[in-house]
């Protein structure tokens, strides 16, 4: 089969098979080349990542393995191809990585199933028993539109509308380069509860209260959740609306995870990340317009982070930057208690020209002023496609198994055996 990218709406609905791979494969190999730097800092040995196919979960396992050499635990809810159909990107990305690092000789699992429900959870748990984990880091990072409550069954939705009035302002089509007015009316009182109950730190808490119960937490663990402020710009449709109501509360969560397991050691942040390209910000009203623009400037002024980057600067300069003793230095919080790892982007210069040229953004200088082209180019690379290296006209099965031609599992290292 000849895959080509497949966008409707701006939502690709296809995935290319090698093109997930190979783009998994870039970001190791971005770690595996910055290797030596992790080597002198105290990093995590054991880390579960919830929510770990894609972007910034995957990102945080690829540098945990790739640079600390600590066995993973993957969590994510991905859709297996078959012979006429491909699977979602995060399958291909999953299956990428574990070939990796069975290779690497590093202790490696995947639990694919719904993060939010209790099977997943004692899942989790069984593997770590049997693998004899007890992880030293938890990284939340789950991008759900709904939630299957566990204890009611009740599925809650999430809603990305403004509170309490219409919220209106230009976006751009990264496919066609059309600007256009976007307006989208403020959500109810219900919506909001819904969007805090799916996207908010509830199921954070939980994950955290199961691991701890089980045994399978560490003592002086860490654990990070990841969120974004943005500019004041798109406030009104993000950190005023339904997603910032959801974001307060998984900051809140932060703080009471840290106070409740304070006798056990367990810090628990949120990091405030810089804006990124993610399946869904192509339909964010104002967010395609404002990241396209952010992105000419940072690329300018050479300060622009992809996901990979973002975690690796968190791991070595935030979270595990050495400190007296060799344990970890307490990372740096601004007033609300935040890992702040947007400061690249929200730096005042960066906003000031970001600002400056969205003011005069018209259809004939948008090429100019933003970097719609790399927008879109991130865009489609999530789902494989444009990916260098890549022959897009090579037939390819949409089963294809990046996990195949992996080292077997009876001859990789055993834990004790990797490199640190």
């Amino acid at each position: 089969m000849i895959m080509k990218p497949m966008v409707r709406n701006n939502i690709c609905i296809n995935a290319h098979p090698v093109g997930c791979a190979r783009e998994t494969l870039r970001q190791i190999e971005y770690v595996a080349a910055r290797k030596k730097l992790y080597e002198a800092l105290p990093g995590p040995r054991a880390v579960l990542v919830i929510g770990a196919s894609t972007g910034y979960g995957l990102a945080s396992r690829i540098a945990a393995a790739f640079g600390f050499g600590a066995a993973t635990v993957g969590v994510s809810y991905e859709k297996a191809p078959s012979e006429t159909k491909v699977g979602t990107p995060g399958w291909y990305d999953n299956r990428a990585f574990e070939a990796a690092a069975r290779a690497e000789g590093l202790v490696s699992h995947g639990v694919d199933g719904d993060a939010y429900s209790a099977e997943v959870k004692a899942e989790v748990i069984r593997a770590a028993r049997e693998l004899g984990l007890r992880f030293d880091l938890v990284v939340y990072s789950l991008a759900s539109p709904v939630r299957l409550d566990p204890e009611t069954g009740v599925l809650h939705k999430s809603a990305i509308k403004p509170l309490r009035a219409p919220y209106r302002g230009r976006s751009v089509d990264v496919f066609t380069g059309r600007i256009s007015e976007a307006e989208v009316q403020p959500a109810t009182e219900e919506e909001a509860a819904e969007t805090v109950k799916v996207m908010g730190g509830e199921d954070w808490a939980l994950w955290i209260e199961a691991l701890a119960e089980a045994g399978v937490l560490a003592p002086s663990a860490v654990s990070v959740a990841y969120s974004y402020v943005g500019p004041e710009l798109s406030w009104p449709i993000y950190r005023d609306g339904t997603i910032g109501r959801a974001k307060a509360h998984l900051e809140a969560t932060a703080a009471a995870l840290s106070a409740r397991h304070a006798d056990r050691g367990l810090r628990a942040y949120v990091s405030i990340n810089k804006a990124l390209v993610t399946r869904a910000s192509a339909v964010i009203p104002v967010i395609p317009l404002y990241v396209s623009t952010l992105f000419k400037v940072m690329k300018e002024r050479g300060s622009h982070e992809d996901c990979v980057a973002q975690i690796d600067r968190l791991y070595r300069d935030r979270l595990y930057a050495p400190g007296p003793g060799g344990s970890p230095a307490a990372p740096a919080l601004d007033p609300e208690g935040r890992i702040r790892l947007d400061d690249l982007e929200m730096s005042p210069g960066v906003q000031a020209e970001v600002e400056a040229r969205m003011a005069h953004i018209v259809p004939e200088n948008l090429a100019t002023l933003a970097d719609v082209e790399g927008f879109r180019l991130d865009f489609l690379r999530i789902h494989g496609f444009e990916v260098p290296g890549v022959d897009y006209e090579a037939d390819i099965a949409p089963d294809y198994d990046p996990l195949e031609p992996a080292v077997p599992p009876e001859e990789a290292r055993a834990p004790g055996d990797r490199a640190r």
